[in-house]
C-alpha cells in the first residue's frame, strides 16, 4: 500500500501514523511547504520520503490536509498527474466549497471529501499522535460522486482505522459543524481576548485559573492559520450561530443585571439537559 499525505501537521501525520500501524508494509511519501516540518518528518519516521509528482502515479491514497482555503487548489494541481486508480481525500473542516469546486473536474471520481471529527488544540508534526483517528466519526460528502471501487477502498480504509462513517449533505454538514465545533473554537478564542485584555498580573491568572477555564480556553491555542482560514470559509453559517449565540448572551446578562435569580435558574436547569444529549458521547 502506497499513500501521499500532503500537510504533515497535526492532522495529516496522525493519519500516516495510523496508517502505518494498520498497514505494517506501506510507503508514506510526505510533502509539506514548510521545510522544517517535512524534514521533521522524515527525520522522526512520520513519512518515509518526500512525495514527488513521479511518485504520486502509483498511490492508492493521497490525503491533502492543507488550510481549508487552499484544499479545492491543491487537490485540483494533484488530480492532475496522480494516477488513474489513486484515491485523493481532504481532511477539510468545510466541505460545501470543496465540493462545489471540485464537482466538474474531469477526475471527480478520483476525489473525496471526507472531515474526521478528530484533534487537539496543537500543530505541526510534533504534535502527531498514534491512534488520534480511533473511533472518531468521519463524515464523507457526495460520496456519490467518487468511483465505486476507489470508494469502496476508502471505506475499507476508514474501517480498518476504526473510523464510523457518516454520509452527510456538504451543506448540512457546514451548517451542523458551525455549532458543534466551530462556535466553540471561537468561543474559546474570545473567552481568552477578554481575559487577555484585562491586563490581568500574569501571575493571578495562572493562580486563580482553575479547570474550569483551562478548558474552556484550551481551544484558543489552535492554529491561527488553520481556524481563521475555517471561520472565513464557512462564514454565513458561522456568523448565524454567532447571532443566536449573542442574543442568548445578553438574555443571560439581562437576568443577572436584573437579579432575577428564579428565572437565572430556570435557564441554566434547562441548559443542563446538554448533560443528558452528551451521555456516552466520548469527547477527544
Amino acid at each position: 500500500m502506497r499513500i501521499g499525505i500532503i500537510g504533515i501537521g497535526l492532522m495529516g501525520g496522525s493519519f500516516a501514523l495510523d496508517f502505518r500501524s494498520v498497514y505494517k508494509n506501506s510507503k508514506i511519501y510526505g510533502f509539506d511547504v514548510n521545510i522544517k516540518n517535512l524534514q521533521y518528518s522524515i527525520d522522526n519516521k512520520i513519512v518515509d520520503e518526500l512525495l514527488t509528482e513521479t511518485k504520486c502515479k502509483d498511490l492508492d491514497f493521497l490525503i491533502v490536509s492543507v488550510p481549508v482555503h487552499i484544499i479545492s487548489d491543491v487537490v485540483k494541481r494533484y488530480l492532475d498527474f496522480v494516477g488513474s486508480n489513486t484515491l485523493v481525500i481532504d481532511l477539510g473542516s468545510t466541505k460545501n466549497s470543496i465540493c462545489n469546486d471540485l464537482n466538474n473536474h474531469p477526475k471527480r471520481d478520483q476525489f473525496l471529501a471526507s472531515h474526521p471529527i478528530a484533534g487537539t488544540e496543537n500543530s505541526g508534526p510534533k504534535s502527531a499522535i498514534k491512534d488520534l483517528y480511533t473511533n472518531s466519526t468521519n463524515i464523507i460528502c457526495e460520496s456519490d460522486k467518487t468511483r465505486s471501487e476507489l470508494l469502496e477502498r476508502a471505506l475499507k480504509l476508514f474501517k480498518n482505522l476504526r473510523m464510523k462513517i457518516i454520509n452527510m449533505d456538504p451543506l448540512e454538514h457546514d451548517k451542523n459543524i458551525a455549532y458543534v465545533s466551530h462556535l466553540s473554537h471561537i468561543s474559546s478564542f474570545m473567552l481568552a481576548k477578554t481575559v487577555l485584555e484585562k491586563k490581568l498580573v500574569r501571575k493571578n491568572i495562572f493562580d486563580l485559573a482553575g479547570s474550569g477555564f483551562e478548558s474552556t480556553v484550551r481551544l484558543a491555542k489552535s492554529s491561527p492559520e488553520t481556524w481563521g482560514s475555517i471561520f472565513n470559509d464557512n462564514k454565513s453559517n458561522l456568523v448565524e450561530a454567532l447571532n443566536e449565540y449573542i442574543d442568548n448572551l445578553k438574555h443571560i446578562k439581562s437576568l443577572i443585571e436584573k437579579s432575577k435569580s428564579d428565572l437565572l435558574f430556570d435557564e441554566l436547569s434547562k441548559i443542563n439537559l446538554i448533560r443528558k444529549i452528551l451521555s456516552g458521547i466520548k469527547i477527544k
